[in-house]
């Protein structure tokens, strides 16, 4: 059994608690007791603490108490943190216990905490856009990244601002358990399977993750950044020196969905973010993203999404006019 702990403090922003845990303890729906999340909350403090938003939050037990050596230790955000004094005993205390965790990482700011206890130095951490800067600013030597959903840096993990702590469980839980587990959790929570930052922020659970050198996802990537292209088996396998055959088969095996398919959910995602952001009419959409018209494009996201694009548009993106 897996044990997630997560450490809490007054004035903690609720969501980068309640989140990531939310992820762990859905994932017990779909697997075996055996390999069920074990969850605790650590606080600085006994009793009830007051989160940023006023809700009373209680943990199992304070810091100091453990000497567990977790699969998982988390750090949480909050408004105040960057702002906070330094805590030797705290800091003292998260150095050994990273060193005994398999995986440590923050949510949002927490990652100041992490910085304090001097286990960020020379690595690649993302926290909240807002307070990068100051994060940059008070640890030189820590590689900030203000635009990543989150970032993985060796056994360390970090993500971006409040809600993006769901999006690095689910990367996660994608590690531990595969693509099919963490897609059920996401259903289940009713989020989107795709991310904007400074690039294309696919989700864990469209494909499992994969090392960026591996011919798959160098393919992925090609495929992210040339949606308006002609993706031919044939092309796509030739850019990685591999027959068609091999490399379908190798496509298969690594990302679980052949090529065709890969090829259209990343359209189709490229397409949700248009539609979400944007009044571009919907065969320039189309076009962009390389459904040819605006036709195909409706087809697939009625099969897909069960509405059309204009009602997808409807429904999640912002307010432009009657653009078609």
């Amino acid at each position: 059994m897996r044990t997630v702990a997560i450490l809490v403090f007054p004035g903690v922003q609720s969501l980068d608690v309640s989140g990531p845990l939310d992820v762990f303890a859905e994932a017990n729906r779909f697997l075996p007791p055996e390999q069920h999340y074990r969850i605790e909350v650590l606080g600085t403090q006994e009793g009830l603490m007051a989160c940023s938003n006023g809700m009373p939050l209680a943990a199992h037990r304070h810091y100091a108490r453990s000497d567990d050596a977790y699969d998982l230790l988390l750090m949480a955000g909050g408004p105040s943190l960057p702002g906070a004094p330094r805590d030797d005993a705290l800091c003292a205390w998260l150095a050994d216990a990273a060193a005994r965790a398999r995986r440590f990482g923050s949510i949002c700011n927490g990652a100041f905490l992490l910085a304090r206890a001097g286990l960020l130095e020379g690595r690649n951490v993302a926290t909240h856009w807002n307070d990068a800067p100051a994060l940059a600013a008070q640890f030189p030597g820590v590689r900030v990244d203000a635009d990543s959903i989150y970032l993985r840096d060796g056994e360390l993990y970090t993500s971006a601002g409040v809600t993006a702590g769901i999006d690095l469980s689910l990367y996660l839980l994608a590690q531990d358990h595969g693509a099919d587990v963490a897609l059920s959790v996401a259903k289940r929570l009713v989020v989107f399977t795709q991310r904007r930052g400074g690039q294309s922020q696919f989700s864990p659970y469209l494909t499992p993750q994969l090392e960026q050198s591996s011919p798959v996802a160098q393919v992925q990537q090609h495929v992210r950044d040339h949606l308006d292209a002609d993706l031919t088996v044939e092309e796509l396998a030739r850019r990685v020196s591999m027959s068609a055959r091999n490399f379908a088969r190798v496509f298969v095996r690594d990302a679980g969905m052949t090529p065709a398919e890969f090829i259209e959910r990343a359209r189709v995602d490229a397409a949700r973010v248009m539609l979400e952001s944007s009044d571009l009419p919907l065969k320039t959409v189309a076009f962009r993203c390389g459904f040819g018209n605006a036709n195909h494009l409706r087809q697939v996201f009625q099969k897909r999404l069960g509405l059309t694009a204009r009602q997808y548009r409807s429904n999640f993106g912002a307010v432009y006019g009657d653009a078609v």
